[in-house]
């Protein structure tokens, strides 16, 4: 076939390359960064990222059929897939569903996040890469050369290739140049997976498993039952939303699989997810990730100050890694810092440099920088990192 794939920068370059070497004709084009080269005519397929703008030209060259990068990655893996194969999207809790769920699987697997892919059970690091839908081609070649499972994160969507599906969140937002729905996307998208687990029910999508038909938390304490199989595990971390949710997707997903939740128990905090240290005297509750947004960051707020006995907080938030969509942007920044009122604020990353200059906010360009601002300006009370980031 002749195929034209959109957006090189995002994991077409290599979606590209792997339908050349599946023998077709692949025109490969960088649509965000205005290096657009000749093309033909028509083609016969026209592949493209579910964020470019429905809109863009390239959109209108014939094809007999156009699919996103999510559908090309399932279509290359299709005689190459793991199984169990659990595919992992959403606003956020990606990355902590996929680590709580990944810690209770058993034998060999690979475990595909935004923080690392890493091989199970020794926890070895593979390689670093993003969490766009080519990511998971060589995580999946992995998987199936060491028999073993694959846990995917991945954004805006899923490949449709996996046994089951979570949705961990049921935010939605724009994309598309603001076109489209980002919830709606990931929906047609999880329609070609058998078993979906989401926080709650999902419009036009009738085979979801939500968290409350399988768990039930009561303060540090989760019970589950899922056709015949009961149990309770304790966690600390229940007590914070932003292990909550996770840990009960987690667990209802095991279920379904087969799999016994109950040493979710043992699970510990992520890096960068709500993790909390002490340290001279004071209470770091780290919240730097892809994830942070508004809603976080206020939880992580309060989190740091119900642990510590003074009042003041030192909130060291903005943005350094600029996503195409779910981004921290200066408005949501000064709405949150108006919700949480700290002592002190320190500003990260040119998206809210607009705010420093209003408001007199020490500014710097890096969480390593904002965090050792925060230390020498704070000796008691909490210090929460909210940056949005790729950690």
């Amino acid at each position: 076939m002749d195929i034209l794939v959109l957006d090189t920068i995002h994991g077409g370059l290599e979606i590209a390359r792997q339908l050349e070497a599946m023998g077709h004709a692949v025109d490969a084009v960088d649509v965000y960064r205005g290096k657009m080269g000749p093309v033909q005519d028509a083609y016969d397929l026209i592949v493209a990222p579910v964020h470019l703008d429905p809109g863009h030209p390239y959109l209108s060259i014939p094809a007999k059929r156009i699919v996103s990068h999510h559908e090309a990655v399932a279509w290359i893996l299709w005689d190459c897939v793991p199984h169990p194969m659990v595919e992992i999207t959403g606003a956020r809790g990606k990355t902590t569903t996929a680590h709580a769920l990944a810690s209770i699987c058993e034998g060999p697997g690979v475990l595909h996040t935004s923080q690392g892919t890493f091989s199970y059970p020794d926890r070895t690091l593979l390689w670093k890469r993003s969490i766009t839908p080519a990511s998971v081609i060589p995580a999946a070649r992995e998987a199936r050369a060491c028999g073993g499972w694959l846990i995917a994160e991945e954004s805006l969507g899923v490949t449709g290739a996996g046994d089951l599906a979570i949705i961990t969140s049921a935010e939605d937002y724009p994309i598309g140049a603001g076109k489209k729905s980002g919830l709606s996307e990931k929906l047609r998208l999880v329609r070609h997976i058998e078993m979906v687990v989401a926080p709650r029910a999902l419009p036009g999508l009738d085979r979801i498993v939500t968290i409350s038909q399988v768990t039930r938390c009561m303060a540090e304490s989760c019970l589950f039952s899922w056709q015949g199989r009961e149990g309770m595990f304790s966690n600390p971390l229940l007590v914070l939303e932003g292990y909550r949710t996770p840990l009960r997707l987690a667990a209802t997903a095991a279920c379904l699989l087969g799999i016994n939740p109950v040493s979710l128990g043992k699970f510990h905090a992520v890096g960068g997810r709500m993790a909390v240290e002490r340290s001279e005297g004071r209470v770091i509750v780290d919240n730097a990730n892809s994830g942070t947004d508004r809603m976080t960051t206020i939880e992580a707020a309060h989190y740091a100050r119900s642990q510590t006995c003074a009042d003041s907080l030192t909130l060291v938030i903005g943005e350094v890694s600029r996503t195409i969509c779910e981004g921290f942007s200066a408005e949501e920044v000064e709405e949150t810092i108006r919700l949480i009122q700290p002592e002190h604020v320190i500003l990260v990353g040119d998206r809210v440099k607009s705010l420093s200059e209003r408001f007199g906010y020490p500014h710097t360009n890096t969480l390593d920088e904002g965090q050792k601002i925060a230390r020498n300006i704070s000796s008691t009370g909490g210090i929460v990192l909210a940056v949005k980031c790729w950690r």
